[in-house]
């Protein structure tokens, strides 16, 4: 027989999976994208789409439970370094949006006032522009309109920039950035609008026929005799020249991997939405881990007074919290404590048992007898089934065979 494999201590196996880990991926922010309250099919949907957006850092396969509660994933979030967390939250009248950072808030609460599923949006788009290999890399975060006045706002777009990695421009590759999300922020309304697009680089000054066979489409030569008649024909003008804005346009430090798109030419960078869409409001920020003090509140307004009260009632219940954990660590060491001293004691009545049949067999001169000095205190009730007896007792099988009637004479 060969010997089995060597177990590996759990603790010494993870210890060697984070050593693995690059550095890049360590300190990446991480994310948990789940969904809370009343059940429905649109907000799951909502949810995966919104993880979509998140990839790389996120986790995608993530399955939730109804039992389930926030501090578990809270729990778990040191071992995956997950740095923030985005809770869709369904309830009877509304439906809300919950940015947390973890480990120790602040927490962000944001009303949805309208959705887009994924789907919907590239259904609806001319030019459906989807790829798996746009979603290996984190998308570009885009700002908009987020230097008004108030602390809120500098929060808010400090929150969105720190859900996703920095980019440095100086060692950055062109090619990886196949993605980009726009937050732009009215200051009338105090709505965010949130959109997903998948970029597309395009050279420029290349008529239409030329692109397709640069980019290395096949086209259909039925109709010509050469190649220049598919070049030169009528109808075929630069696509740039018909759509692109020169605003679009703009010179390449890079060579990219995508036929055409050369280091110092121009080309033209095209936004295709693959969704979902947001539009939300800012409702409140709270300082802790959705249980702290209320730092803006977009409906509330209270005074200098109000707010003391709060700080001192919310002080009061943190130290009742304090006061009950150190009242259970104090019964937990006494139960403890006194558990050791009852196995104690058991030991020591089982000595003086030993003794006494010492003593017996030194004077007398033989052995007691076993009943004697037994001292059983251990209660008759059996704890565990012998081997045999772990199911309930079947009833005996009986021959169903039929019996042979005796021929009568």
């Amino acid at each position: 027989m060969g010997r089995g494999k060597k177990k590996v201590h759990p603790k010494t196996r993870t210890a060697a999976f984070k050593a693995s880990e690059p550095s890049e991926v360590v300190e990446a922010p991480h994310s948990f994208i789940i969904h809370r309250g009343l059940s429905c099919p649109y907000i799951t949907d909502l949810t995966l789409d919104f993880r979509r957006i998140m990839e790389p850092f996120t986790a995608t396969n993530l399955r939730e439970k109804k039992m389930n509660r926030i501090k578990d994933f809270v729990s778990l979030s040191s071992f995956f370094h997950v740095s923030h967390m985005g809770i869709f939250n369904k309830a009877a009248t509304q439906l809300s949006f919950k940015v947390v950072r973890l480990p120790r808030g602040p927490s962000l609460t944001f009303k949805v006032h309208q959705f887009t599923l994924a789907r919907d949006v590239i259904s609806c788009s001319k030019k459906q522009m989807i790829d798996v290999d746009h979603f290996k890399h984190p998308p570009l975060v885009i700002m908009n309109n987020f230097s008004g006045d108030g602390k809120h706002l500098k929060l808010m777009a400090t929150t969105f920039q720190n859900m996703f990695p920095s980019i440095n421009l100086a060692q950055v590759s062109i090619d990886t950035i196949r993605r980009c999300v726009l937050f732009s922020y009215n200051t009338e309304t105090k709505l965010v609008e949130m959109r997903h697009y998948s970029v597309q680089v395009v050279p420029v000054g290349l008529k239409k026929a030329v692109q397709k066979i640069v980019s290395g489409t096949v086209p259909n030569l039925s109709k010509c005799n050469e190649v220049i008649d598919f070049v030169t024909r009528d109808g075929y003008a630069s696509e740039s020249e018909a759509e692109d804005d020169e605003q679009s346009h703009v010179v390449l430090a890079q060579t990219l991997k995508s036929k055409g798109n050369l280091e110092d030419c121009k080309s033209s960078v095209k936004l295709h939405e693959i969704g979902p869409r947001l539009t939300m409001q800012l409702i409140k920020i709270e300082e802790g881990l959705l249980t702290g003090e209320v730092l803006y509140h977009d409906h509330v307004v209270k005074t200098e007074d109000e707010k003391e009260t709060l700080r001192k009632l919310i002080e009061k219940k943190r130290k009742l919290k304090e006061q009950r954990k150190k009242q259970q660590t104090e019964n937990r060491a006494r139960n403890l404590k006194l558990k050791k001293e009852q196995n104690l004691a058991a030991k020591h009545e089982e000595s003086d048992a030993d003794d006494d049949a010492q003593y017996y067999k030194d004077e007398v001169g033989e052995d007691p007898d076993e009943e004697l000095f037994k001292h059983d205190n251990k209660s008759r009730k059996r704890h565990k089934l012998p081997g045999g007896m772990k199911y309930k007792n079947k009833k005996p099988k009986l021959d169903k065979k039929p019996m042979k009637k005796s021929k009568s004479k």
